[in-house]
């Protein structure tokens, strides 16, 4: 014997409706890959130079800096570019299509 009790927002969406959001999910997370691998691709020539041109120059940075050293300083800021545009991505995204489709 079935109870009859009240369905949750999920129970009743139907499976077309589950699936255009795992679409609209995986595109977000798409654009934001690509953008992220944008930035990231960006800010390791814009660090690269600096960095590889004062170990060139400077005394000092020759001195401290080995290749570890300068790949760390690359890649630290390619990552965090690749993280932080691939996050505000996501979310504006999201944002933009959640004021798109109200319903559920």
């Amino acid at each position: 014997m079935a109870k009859n009790v009240g369905q949750s927002p999920l129970e009743r969406a139907s499976v077309a409706s589950l699936d255009q959001k795992l679409a609209m999910a995986r595109r977000c997370s798409h654009e934001g890959v690509i953008a992220g691998a944008k930035a990231a691709v960006v800010a390791a020539i814009a660090t690269a130079i600096p960095t590889l041109a004062s170990v060139r120059m400077l005394p000092w940075a020759r001195t401290n800096l080995n290749h570890t050293a300068q790949a760390l300083i690359i890649s630290t800021a390619a990552g965090a570019a690749y993280f932080i545009v691939a996050d505000k991505t996501v979310l504006a995204t999201a944002r933009r299509n959640s004021f798109n489709n109200l319903s559920i």
